[in-house]
């Protein structure tokens, strides 16, 4: 069983997500914060069963879903299918703002783990639509084996 203080976030990070949320008009809840410093913590993007694992019985299902909805939207995080097309969650750059999205970077998948990794040094090109074409979104995924299933493979 994780001890009380492994759950504990830092001044500093509750801080952060604290600005974060208000920028948002979001209410501060400790599942919010929970969320946040969740997907913080990781390498790469996150799914839901995953977030469920990780948090236990903190937080219950339908208030995940609607706390990842919700920052989904306000431009917080945004979402990537993996290779089984299941969401995985990744925080935003701090340029992202509800319903505008500027997270057009490329995904690296591994194609033995499923991990998905943001490559925000790794921007999309420029696309000139035809006139009276409305771009919504890019997605640019590169597949391939990820540096710890390379070391697993050598």
């Amino acid at each position: 069983m994780k001890r009380e203080q492994d759950n504990e976030i830092s001044k500093e990070k509750l801080e952060e997500y604290s600005q974060l949320l208000k920028a948002n008009q979001l209410k501060i809840t400790q599942p919010r914060l929970r969320v946040l410093d969740s997907i913080s913590d990781k390498s790469t993007a996150v799914s839901q069963p995953e977030l469920e694992k990780i948090l236990g019985t903190e937080i219950d299902r339908v208030t995940l879903y609607r706390i990842l909805a919700s920052f989904e939207e306000k431009g917080i995080l945004h979402k990537v299918f993996d290779l089984n097309g299941t969401a995985t969650y990744a925080l935003c750059s701090t340029k992202c703002s509800a319903h505008h999205h500027h997270d057009q970077h490329v995904h690296f998948i591994c194609s033995v783990c499923n991990s998905v990794f943001c490559l925000d040094e790794i921007s999309v090109p420029k696309i000139n639509l035809p006139t009276n074409f409305s771009l919504h979104s890019i997605a640019i995924n590169a597949v391939g084996l990820c540096d710890s299933c390379q070391e697993k493979d050598a």
